[in-house]
């Protein structure tokens, strides 16, 4: 099954359901504040796991005791589809449980 590309209402919509996260140049982006650099680190190695799992790679930085995500998918001219929003959700379960800050 061919990847597609969303469209922008289809993205806007599905960005209500993932708080935090926003459209940046055609990337899905998020930044997570943790208690700690470990916290952090953590995190980074958590995601790194669902990325493989997906075989779906996000630009991931890790910080002080901050990470940030960008994702967009490359083999379809670098824009954003539904394998966008199944790694921003996977994070979004993961970040919780490494005490992600508001």
């Amino acid at each position: 099954m061919p990847v597609e590309p969303l469209s922008a209402e289809e993205i806007e919509r599905r960005l209500t359901e993932l708080p935090g996260w926003s459209l940046e140049d055609d990337a899905l982006t998020r930044l997570y504040r943790l208690p700690s650099h470990m916290a952090a680190a953590a995190l980074v190695a958590h995601i790194a796991a669902v990325q493989e799992e997906l075989d779906h790679h996000a630009d991931t930085t890790l910080g002080y005791n901050t990470v940030e995500l960008s994702t967009h998918t490359h083999s379809v001219g670098g824009v954003v589809t539904a394998l966008d929003f199944a790694l921003a959700r996977r994070v979004e379960d993961l970040s919780g449980a490494h005490g992600v800050r508001s």
